[in-house]
């Protein structure tokens, strides 16, 4: 998962990492280890000190920021003045800002290192409050912008170069969105509600990362095993049927004695939301969602229309992962193992080889850049106590250089989040080559595109290298769960989103034991009629925290439809397929996002990306059949 700064020079994201459910992986001790850091230390392996030096360095630019906000505050006004005028205050703001945004990474780095010390928590508060003040300050802009009308600002941008090459696409996205912004005072009210309206997802993530007291099982070799979230995913694939079903009782066990305070928090995350869409005058909040990138609202619902028409396939690979673990049914716990035991191990370095080789495709910019970036200390790449859990970038400090949390163990799985986490900071580190601050800030909506590519790259070099049946059948196995949880699975929550979504808007009941019920027909539905799902597994909602994030998910299933059709086109094509790829990442936040696809020869509004990659999930089964005979 990728946390970046928002588009745009003028507007500032929460840079507030949320642990990736689909690629999060956790646990085993790696041969390998990076300067700085052990498998299971207490010491991060990433340096904060590229980005200040110490913690008073740190609050002392928190300060400068605060101070700089009085003469943020007197540029209101002056917009219209002339096109210089208008340049200087944009320059000037986005300094400001581009400071800002370096602060809040620091912080928010510095709190998930250990989610169990106060002190990184309240300064990462600060930052957020830092932020809000910040946005607050600056609220004005948008209808100063609006008040000028658009050929006062065209002429503007015609006029002066800092405004064309840097701010006219700021510009006119306020322009566009003029329905949906509000005067000054309100804009001032929104910004200042932002923290108060983001504590839902600060509590959950307290919560679950370092308040609820998580269950100790013993496995059937004899093994006692922490059932946090890092321990849920080291052992949810165990080989005897009976340990998973031990695993999931006990862990989902646990989320369910918590099921109404989770379910309480949910339900004012959606509030939260339906206010926020009320008051810019949306209907739903999908639809301010999909418009912040201009995203039609159809792209969404043409995803879940032909997710659903390909189920077919999706329970007829369930069948095939039944016949092959030998099972007499299936169940839910039955989901993880692989189809068959590889029983190969990968260290950190391999890892890292292993990355650059199936990426070399992509070219030597991306191999030399991928380079020095795995081998600096960018990452923290193993779980410890106390971490936040999963896996993501942080890409918000414009003139440093992305970082990455990873929670690694030494499985394939393991292998396949480091490449996508990877592809998502060279994403960051092509934009910043490439595009100014106030163009870097790219969507998720191509954000995801970066590093679901990189798990195709991945998936076809270890491929094409097996050797054996076995091994053949293994990577074909890990391409279909790639494809299942990446499509399938998130297409699934984007059901549930939209649905618990369409609750609040029609005043329905919110509550733990509503979401489970909503959230346990979606299962049944994907999972087939031959499919046994426990009810008590419903609360699964509970765990996936990119529900905190308004309407986030679906773009990981538009994004593997589109990695995969990037990562078909590079390997059979040549140079042009691979830059106009390549040009995607260097993109940034330049244009919006289904512009950049179809630029690059790929139009995501049509249903074609979708049928084409149900249909390369159906031939994938075809070869496994065929290589069983």
């Amino acid at each position: 998962m990728i946390d970046i700064n928002r588009r745009g020079a003028l507007s500032l994201a929460a840079t507030i990492p949320v642990s990736a459910a689909l690629a999060a992986t956790a646990g085993r001790a790696l041969a390998a280890a990076p300067s700085g850091a052990t498998p299971g230390s207490g010491k991060a392996a990433w340096d904060l000190t590229d980005l200040y030096a110490d913690i008073d360095a740190w609050d002392a630019a928190r300060k400068r920021v605060l101070a700089a906000l009085p003469g943020l505050a007197a540029l209101k006004g002056t917009l219209g003045t002339s096109a210089a005028a208008m340049a200087k205050a944009l320059d000037q703001i986005s300094a400001v800002r581009k400071e800002g945004a370096r602060v809040q990474v620091y912080a928010s780095l510095l709190a998930d290192e250990d989610l169990r010390i106060a002190a990184n928590q309240e300064r990462q508060s600060l930052a957020r409050d830092m932020g809000a003040a910040l946005a607050g300050t600056v609220s004005w802009v948008g209808p100063e912008v609006l008040a000028l009308g658009k050929d006062k600002v065209e002429g503007f941008i015609a006029a002066d170069d800092t405004l064309r090459r840097r701010f006219a696409f700021f510009l006119r996205e306020t322009l566009r969105t003029s329905a949906h912004t509000l005067d000054a005072p309100g804009e001032k009210l929104l910004a200042a509600a932002a923290s108060p309206l983001g504590a839902p997802s600060d509590i959950y993530g307290q919560l679950v990362s370092s308040d609820m007291p998580w269950p100790t099982v013993t496995l059937s070799d004899g093994r006692s095993q922490r059932l946090d979230s890092q321990g849920y995913t080291m052992t949810r694939d165990a080989p005897a049927r009976e340990d998973r079903k031990k695993v999931f009782d006990a862990f989902w066990g646990t989320f369910g004695e918590y099921r109404n305070s989770l379910g309480a928090t949910l339900a004012a995350k959606l509030r939260a939301d339906g206010f926020r869409s009320k008051a810019r005058g949306y209907k739903t909040s999908l639809a301010r969602a999909t418009d912040a990138d201009a995203v039609p609202e159809s792209v969404y619902r043409t995803l879940v229309s032909e997710t659903n028409a390909g189920l077919p396939q999706l329970h007829r690979y369930f069948q095939l992962r039944r016949r092959m673990l030998k099972l007499p049914d299936i169940h839910y716990y039955d989901i993880y193992p692989p189809l068959v035991s590889l029983g190969r191990t990968f260290s950190l370095e391999q890892m890292r080889t292993l990355t650059l080789a199936a990426t070399a495709p992509l070219g030597k910019e991306y191999g030399r850049l991928l380079s020095q970036g795995t081998a600096a200390r960018w990452q923290d790449p193993f779980p410890r106590r106390g971490k936040d859990s999963g896996a993501y970038v942080n890409g918000g400090a414009y003139d440093v250089h992305p970082y990455v949390l990873l929670n690694l163990g030494d499985k394939y799985d393991d292998l396949s989040t480091y490449a996508h986490e990877w592809g998502h900071a060279m994403h960051s580190v092509l934009t910043r080559l490439n595009q100014p601050y106030e163009l870097s800030g790219y969507s998720i909506f191509t954000a995801e595109v970066a590093s679901t590519c990189n798990e195709q790259l991945l998936n076809e070099y270890m491929l094409s290298r097996a050797k054996t049946t076995e091994e053949k059948i293994y990577y074909l196995g890990m391409r279909l769960e790639g494809i299942r949880g990446t499509f399938f699975r998130q297409t699934m929550f984007a059901e549930f989103e939209l649905k618990i979504h369409e609750m609040e808007e029609a005043g329905e009941g919110l509550s733990g034991e509503a979401f489970s019920k909503a959230y346990l027909d979606l299962l049944r539905r994907y999972h087939g009629p031959d499919f046994v799902i426990d009810e008590a597994y419903a609360i699964e909602w509970a765990y996936i925290p990119h529900f905190y994030r308004l309407y986030y998910v679906y773009q990981y299933a538009t994004s593997i439809a589109a990695g995969s059709w990037f990562a078909s086109s590079i390997l059979g094509g040549g140079a042009a397929e691979r830059e106009r790829y390549l040009d995607v990442l260097r993109a940034g936040g330049s244009a919006q996002p289904v512009e950049i696809l179809r630029k690059a020869g790929l139009d995501m509004t049509s249903p074609d990306p979708y049928r084409a990659l149900i249909a390369g999930f159906g031939e994938t089964i075809d070869k496994i059949e065929a290589l069983l005979g």
